[in-house]
Parts: structure tokens; sequence; C-alpha cells
């Protein structure tokens, strides 16, 4: 499946449908450190087991940083 990360393609290897949380998981980002948008739709981080990921796909993923 191809999906648009951030402006760039990535191809992601499953046999099955993945959740917005698997694929989060396989890029390597955590819940609590970032935003997602899908489809330029925010998707809160509770919603991510239930949002499937389709072929064609667009993520936009900010990082959250603290600071002072």
């Amino acid at each position: 499946m191809k999906i648009r990360v951030n402006g760039e393609e990535k191809i992601i290897q499953s046999n099955k449908r993945l959740s917005l949380n698997e694929t989060m998981k396989l890029l390597g980002y955590s819940s609590n450190t970032v935003v997602v948008e899908l489809n330029k739709l925010i998707i809160n981080s509770e919603e991510w087991k239930n949002k499937l990921i389709e072929d064609g796909d667009k993520l936009e993923i900010v990082s959250i940083v603290g600071g002072g």
C-alpha cells in the first residue's frame, strides 16, 4: 500500500488493512508526541485504532516539542 507522509511517498507492507494506530507504530511515532492529520482531518489519538488506512491516504504528522 502506498501512502504519503509529510509529502513523502511511503510503501507499507502488510497482508491486512492497518489502523492508523498500527501505521503510526510502523512509522516509529508515539501517540503522546504527535498530532496527526489524515486526509486534511485532524484525528484524536483515541480514535487512531478505529481509523483504517487506505491506499493513497495522506498523513501530515507534527511532532510536539516542549521547551522553555
